[in-house]
């Protein structure tokens, strides 16, 4: 067996799969089911995308019902259970929240005053949505925009690793945009070890590496030095707080989580950093999600870890 590497573009970031297989695998076949898998994924669920299923629902007139795919459904059913589990921290209707700040496809370039804020903010809220997941359809109730950008990608990764296991693929660690998930072993018989993703700011405090091995798990990480701006000498980050209506003001420097599926790891790790360090450890700590804050203080940064994250890490 043979350690191969792949790689490309979608999703506006780039893609990566390392993979076990034969030295004589066809990975033209392989490379060409990851592309049409994410291509999938922009198909369905990129507000970049005029023709894409959820851009089509966006437009929608109120009070009709829009037939969504599966893979759209799945994505949703877990976007609006994290939402009612993190009471709202995490939204999947504050598409309009996001251009609105000057993020996102519909990106505004002005910064909004209270007036619009709130007006806004009345067309969002995750409780507005009907989901009838057994017909996999949804109700648009009036100005509602779908914005899924903080979950779809860690689906990508499952449905890229879905594929390679498909594949007879026996061990693969796929990266798409940050959010990793591995399985099986590396052809010597190491494990897919990968480091808790790092800054300068990081390294310049000597922070300890922290070492994860994912064999059947995925990580995810999410925080303030990702997507930001300054405009009239604040500083504004991509991450929306769906209840006040803003972006997060104090969020942490960098909030990591641990699942099984990208999928989860990913819209965690959002609600985790909209919550914040204190009752989003909390809460993650109450619930046993695997996450790690760092917090930014006057004498650098502070690493806080779950039970459920420490009990994954190892030796670097």
């Amino acid at each position: 067996m043979t350690l191969h590497t792949l790689g490309g573009e979608s999703m506006g970031t780039r893609w990566s799969v390392r993979l076990t297989a034969a030295r004589d695998a066809d990975l033209r076949a392989l490379h060409a089911g990851i592309e049409a898998r994410l291509a999938l994924v922009v198909r369905q669920m990129s507000t970049w995308e005029a023709g894409s299923d959820i851009s089509a629902y966006n437009r929608a007139d109120a009070g009709t019902w829009q037939s969504i795919p599966p893979e759209f459904a799945t994505v949703l059913a877990c976007a609006l259970a994290i939402a009612e589990t993190s009471d709202g921290a995490f939204d999947p209707t504050v598409g309009a929240l996001v251009g609105l700040w000057g993020f996102g496809a519909d990106a505004q370039t002005t910064t909004p005053d209270a007036a619009r804020v709130q007006a806004t903010q009345a067309s969002t809220g995750w409780k507005r949505i009907t989901f009838d997941q057994a017909q996999s359809r949804v109700l648009q109730p009036g100005g509602v925009h779908l914005d899924l950008s903080a979950i779809a990608k860690g689906f990508a990764v499952d449905l890229v690793i879905a594929h390679l296991m498909d594949a007879g693929i026996e061990a693969a660690l796929v990266e798409v945009g940050g959010e990793l998930r591995g399985y099986g072993r590396k052809p010597d018989g190491s494990g897919w070890r990968v480091l808790v993703e790092a800054g300068p700011e990081e390294d310049d405090h000597a922070l300890e590496p922290r070492v994860l091995e994912l064999d059947g798990i995925a990580v995810a990480s999410s925080g303030d030095r990702w997507h930001a701006y300054e405009r009239d000498g604040r500083r504004y980050t991509h991450t929306i707080d769906p209840r006040r209506g803003e972006p997060v003001e104090h969020a942490p420097a960098a909030v990591t989580v641990i699942a099984g599926s990208a999928m989860q790891a990913d819209g965690w790790a959002t609600a985790l950093t909209v919550l914040g360090a204190e009752a989003g450890f909390a809460l993650a700590q109450r619930r046993g999600i695997a996450a790690r804050f760092l917090e930014r203080g006057s004498d650098g940064l502070h690493e806080r870890m779950t039970d459920a994250f420490r009990a994954r890490l190892v030796a670097a």
